[in-house]
């Protein structure tokens, strides 16, 4: 990858679940009711819960992220044969008051000190994000929530990250230094024209499309040095 130059940049906005909120974090809270099978559980739940979004946004068939993300759970559960219904109501609860990673109160707060204004932009609808900005304490860190509900259609596409430009009051996208640990999101809006820092959560490459991220970053807590 090649060495950030970011400039002129103005707000930073940030990718919610996998970036700010621990995504295996509800499962792992309940890991010795599952046994075994909890981590395979747990990527199966996100692999379909992202799936299910792009294919909903090709279909032009829209469903919330909350009944999307039931529904990934409802077929990760059947896949591992787990038939408990007040196991999936303990982890839907838990996914709506989702950890926030360590660095996620730190790094937004290094921002705001440094004068960048901040939001999230992310997939969740209204009410899951409102639960895990509370839960996370990140509410006094952040200036704008925007949630792909507005539009009904999810990330990669433009208009989300469109959306992002709009809301912040912006010139244009040049002015915002996105950050996600997704690959797909992170070149997604890259590509769109975003200045974008990836944090390496998961030890993943760049998938094969278009859009290069600026940087790679351990840390949420690296970004507003680099800024």
């Amino acid at each position: 990858m090649s060495e950030p130059a970011f400039s002129d940049v103005r707000a930073c906005v940030f990718d919610a679940y996998g970036t700010l909120f621990d995504i295996h974090a509800p499962v792992a809270s309940v890991a010795s009711a599952i046994g075994g099978d909890a981590d395979a559980l747990s990527n199966l739940w996100r692999a379909k819960q992202l799936q299910y979004t792009w294919l909903r946004s090709l279909m032009g068939v829209y469903a919330d992220f909350w009944q999307v993300t039931g529904e990934a759970l409802d077929f990760a559960l059947a896949a591992h044969g787990v038939a408990d219904k007040a196991l999936r109501r303990k982890l839907m609860d838990l996914y709506f008051t989702i950890d926030a990673y360590g660095d996620a109160r730190s790094g937004l707060a290094a921002l705001r000190s440094a004068g960048y204004r901040t939001a999230i932009l992310s997939n969740g609808n209204a009410r899951m994000l409102e639960g895990a900005v509370a839960s996370g304490g990140l509410g006094e860190l952040l200036d704008e929530v925007i949630s792909v509900d507005e539009i009904g259609v999810y990330k990669p596409d433009p208009r989300v990250y469109r959306l992002a430009v709009g809301r912040m009051g912006l010139a244009g996208p040049e002015q915002i230094c996105f950050v996600s640990a997704n690959p797909w999101d992170a070149q997604g809006a890259a590509h769109f024209g975003f200045q974008v820092a990836r944090v390496n959560r998961f030890g993943m490459p760049d998938d094969n499309i278009p859009g290069t991220p600026k940087a790679l970053i351990d840390s949420i807590d690296d970004l507003a040095g680099m800024l």
